[in-house]
């Protein structure tokens, strides 16, 4: 089968074209490092099938990130046969950077030259035929969000495939043609580096790759140091900045010649931006939207909350009524309706936060949310773009964490892992909406609101002295790109919204089952004792770590041991305290006998900062290796005893 890869930049609607060509349903993101890994999907066209291969978002192939080492090692090593690069017309200077590097390969390549809806209202035109020529690649139009032009696009690839077309090499100036020429010509005597893909490798060799230095043996590559010296001389700069300085000689060629812009006012993206993006309004906008979102969350949720609690305290009734009284009975009423059922009722308010966040990413505000962040990132040390991945944090840690191999520096990777579990995910969502409508009934939006704050002011505090005590010497540069507003289709983010949703309930039907079933078998044995009392194993084992906890004001077993299997995956602190007390309608009476404000709030702090979920930790380690996950199980359980502790003793003060 034939292998096409597709490659561009992050916000070119790559991914709406691979979902297009191979019916899956990858979120499209409009914003960078939704992409973070090549993903597969086949085509069917004309009774031929194809593989295609859609590779993470990049802007060049230097291989500075992670996403982009991905994709060039997928290029060269799994030669693809045809590279199909998608290019945003409405910023094509900005996109045509990546299809000169991939032109410098020489591969069989196609163009896409997408989102063709938007260059009338931008009054732009493009001669897609007179670059076509000049570049010696085909081009087809497309709008992929509408669906146009994508019958084309799988003719153009099958008609690619039976009769490749490679395109022209850049012609640069003679001087630099001539240092290009005999680096060339030095390099054919590697071994290790095939035919085609000569030339490509000298610029990379100019532009300082270290990948490629590592290659080339020790006597040509002091040959090649000497070129390079050369051409720096005759040009005053850096090797690197020479080349990209003639590569954008050449965009700035075709774009002169090709392009036409009518539109120099600031269009309606702009003038939002002015707002959106200022300096002192950006930052209260963001909080105003957040806050609105959990008000709205919890409002709207609550309502049919009430409905699916209910409905699952009608069937535990149902049950006991219906069966006969024994162990069975009382496993499937305390252990599965209690302790799934307790999670479950929490489904509205899941997809309604991921229906918000889908919205605010495909609209492309979570892109501005990172830009206003970033004055603030740069301050504490790290790169603006870490603060996508804390905001993906909202969502879930593990997919956010692997979101970090955007990031250039392995600094910022590492401080950005450490610090994302501190953002609210979903899992802890229970927790807070249980608690606070327990004990904070008119103001529960605002309590959940200043638990996403805390945590995001707290991975600010951890990510400076992480930044001041191990990385000092690292600097971060910042470079950022706002993709336009663009108005996302319902039907998108419903299914957003429905996945990740769909996500936490298969979450429930094998973790959180698995759980309360040995939460069940520990709250029942040894024979005899009253279930989930004191005198069952779980009581015992609650009773040796409560007192770990009195000085943070819930210094009783169920909490303990609701912590304890809170490893697992936050949503079973209230899995296990629907289990050990019977189900999730009976805790709003019962847990105000264990808790007062001030210790429910401590409790609510030390669920969002303590050691992740156990998932998290393994991402961490095949991110950033076991060092560093031993590390954030370590200090985020400190940090969440000490803050909690903090919390609890002031509160005392006002109640």
């Amino acid at each position: 089968m034939k292998t096409v890869a597709l490659c561009g930049n992050p916000n070119s609607g790559k991914t709406t074209i691979f979902n297009a060509l191979t019916g899956s349903h990858q979120h499209v993101g409009n914003w960078p490092g939704v992409t973070v890994e090549k993903k597969e999907g086949k085509l069917k066209y004309n009774d031929e099938e194809y593989r295609i291969v859609d590779l993470p978002g990049t802007y060049s192939l230097t291989a500075n990130s992670m996403d982009e080492r991905i994709a060039r090692d997928f290029l060269i090593k799994d030669n693809p046969d045809l590279i199909v690069v998608v290019v945003d017309q409405t910023n094509i200077e900005r996109n045509m950077y990546l299809v000169t590097e991939i032109m410098e390969m020489q591969k069989n390549t196609l163009l896409v030259f997408n989102m063709s809806d938007e260059l009338e209202k931008r009054q732009i035109k493009i001669d897609i035929n007179s670059i076509s020529k000049e570049l010696g690649i085909p081009i087809v139009k497309t709008s992929a969000n509408k669906k146009i032009g994508l019958e084309d696009l799988k003719k153009q690839i099958e008609g690619s495939l039976k009769s490749p077309q490679y395109p022209e090499n850049l012609n640069y100036d003679e001087s630099f043609e001539n240092i290009l020429s005999q680096i060339n010509n030095i390099i054919e005597q590697e071994k290790n580096i095939s035919e085609k893909s000569k030339r490509w490798v000298s610029l990379k060799l100019i532009e300082g790759d270290v990948e490629f230095r590592e290659d080339i043996s020790k006597d040509n590559l002091t040959q090649i140091d000497k070129l390079i010296a050369q051409l720096e001389k005759q040009n005053d700069d850096d090797a690197s900045i020479i080349v990209s300085e003639k590569k954008y000689d050449f965009i700035t060629k075709i774009s002169g010649k090709y392009v036409k812009r009518k539109n120099l006012v600031n269009n309606t993206s702009d003038k939002i931006d002015k707002i959106i993006t200022n300096r002192w309004l950006g930052i209260p906008i963001f909080l105003i939207i957040m806050f609105a979102i959990f008000t709205l969350t919890f409002t709207i949720g609550d309502v049919f909350n009430g409905m699916i609690d209910d409905g699952f305290a009608s069937l535990g009734d149902l049950v006991s009524t219906k069966l006969p009284d024994n162990l069975l009975t009382n496993f499937i009423v305390n252990g599965l309706i209690g302790g799934v059922g307790s999670v479950l009722v929490f489904v509205p308010n899941i997809f309604l936060l991921f229906l918000f966040i889908s919205f605010l990413g495909d609209i492309g505000y979570m892109s501005r949310a990172a830009f206003v962040m970033d004055k603030l990132m740069t301050k504490i040390g790290l790169h603006g773009k870490s603060f996508i991945p804390m905001i993906l944090g909202f969502g879930c840690s593990i997919p956010a964490i692997m979101s970090t191999r955007t990031l250039e520096s392995r600094k910022d990777r590492i401080i950005t892992i450490l610090v994302t579990p501190l953002m609210s995910c979903n899992a802890r969502l229970p927790v807070y909406i249980l608690i606070a409508g327990i004990f904070f009934p008119k103001h529960a939006g605002l309590v959940i609101f200043s638990l996403y704050l805390l945590g995001v002011i707290l991975a600010i505090i951890m990510a400076t002295i992480f930044n001041k005590t191990m990385f000092k010497k690292e600097e971060s540069v910042f470079i950022m790109e706002l993709p336009p507003y663009r108005l996302p289709s319902l039907k998108a983010i419903l299914l957003e919204a429905g996945r990740r949703t769909m996500m936490f309930i298969k979450k429930a039907g094998t973790i959180i089952f698995g759980t309360v079933i040995v939460i069940w078998i520990l709250a029942t044995l040894p024979s005899g004792v009253e279930y989930a009392s004191e005198s069952s194993i779980i009581g015992h084992i609650g009773s040796v770590i409560a007192p770990i906890f009195k000085p943070l004001g819930f210094g009783f077993w169920q909490a303990g041991v609701s912590l304890i299997f809170g490893f697992l995956a936050k949503e079973i602190v209230i899995g296990t305290m629907g289990t050990i007390f019977g189900g999730e309608d009976v805790l709003t009476t019962v847990l105000p006998q264990y808790f007062n404000a001030a210790s429910a709030y401590a409790f609510l702090v030390f669920t969002l900062i303590y050691t992740p979920c156990v998932a998290t930790i393994g991402a961490i380690k095949q991110e950033i290796g076991a060092k560093w996950a031993w590390f954030s199980v370590i200090y985020t359980f400190v940090l969440a005893y000490v803050v909690s502790f903090i919390v609890y003793n002031i509160g005392l003060l006002f109640i």
